[in-house]
């Protein structure tokens, strides 16, 4: 027979399962209008920020120029060879840039150029090229005299004169060769690259805008290697000097953040790990 007082308890108990049975539920209700709330809040910022980052020029040769630098790794590897020439010989400036990256940027600029230049006079002057001119072929008594005759019965006892180094070549008179030699290195890597995306524009106009920008551009992040190189080599007197503030920070008011830069930072958000972390 149970206890009068441990029915009491019982009853008690129960009550008090039921109330946090009862809690646990409405907060569940709440959390699941407070998560839809942000899901609303959520969308249209990122609706907004997709359809930003997906706004073109005004022009096609620019739009494919800046798929090209986004999406493709012609900025990585031409980073990437520029900051590894960090050699600084007698001749060098105390500071800045350095005859070898000096070198490689011109290298790579004059490469780029060079590498457009035929495909736009092939654009300019159309696919097909018919020859109509007719060869004459004067044969001797003895075609083995003839200078241009190919042996291919030679045994292969006299010596071929080994192949030029590509790289003299592909190099500017007086310049660096170690920037020479990277640069070489680098362009093979992305030339293919920058053509399939020129290749693809017919325009005369386009075709002009892309060749201009892409060399301003590579001559920008050029610099911008540069000032990184810069600001990693040693700190200003001023900064080796300072003293530790070891107050509260001073905010001087509200930083704002561009509205490009929150677009792109809401570009690559998840609205579900948003509501998680925030819940």
């Amino acid at each position: 027979m149970i206890d009068r007082k441990e029915l009491v308890e019982e009853v008690k108990l129960r009550k008090s399962i039921r109330k946090v049975i009862t809690i646990i539920q409405e907060r569940k209700r709440k959390d699941s209008l407070q998560e839809e709330m942000l899901r609303d809040l959520l969308r249209p910022l990122i609706a907004e920020a997709a359809v930003a980052s997906a706004a073109k020029h005004d022009s096609t040769g620019i739009n494919a120029l800046e798929d090209l630098l986004k999406n493709t790794n012609i900025l990585s590897v031409v980073g990437t060879g520029y900051k590894s020439l960090t050699t600084r010989t007698k001749d060098d400036p105390e500071e800045g840039q350095t005859i070898q990256r000096m070198s490689y940027e011109n290298h790579i600029l004059r490469a780029v150029q060079k590498s457009l230049a035929p495909e736009e006079s092939r654009k300019e002057a159309g696919e097909d090229v018919e020859i109509t001119e007719e060869i004459e072929i004067e044969i001797g008594d003895r075609p083995e005299d003839d200078p241009d005759f190919i042996d291919a019965d030679d045994d292969g006892k006299e010596e071929k004169p080994e192949p030029p180094d590509p790289r003299e070549k592909f190099g500017i008179k007086g310049e660096d060769k170690t920037g020479r030699n990277r640069a070489f290195t680098d362009f093979t890597e992305i030339e293919k690259v920058i053509l399939t995306a020129f290749d693809d524009l017919d325009n005369p106009e386009d075709i002009s805008l892309f060749e201009e920008y892409l060399l301003k551009n590579l001559a920008l992040y050029f610099e911008k290697f540069e000032n990184e190189l810069a600001t990693n080599v040693s700190a200003p007197r001023a900064a080796q000097d300072a003293v530790a503030d070891t107050g509260e920070p001073e905010f001087g008011g509200e930083t704002e953040v561009p509205e490009f830069e929150l677009q792109e930072v809401l570009r690559h958000l998840d609205i579900d790990d948003i509501i998680t972390n925030l819940l």
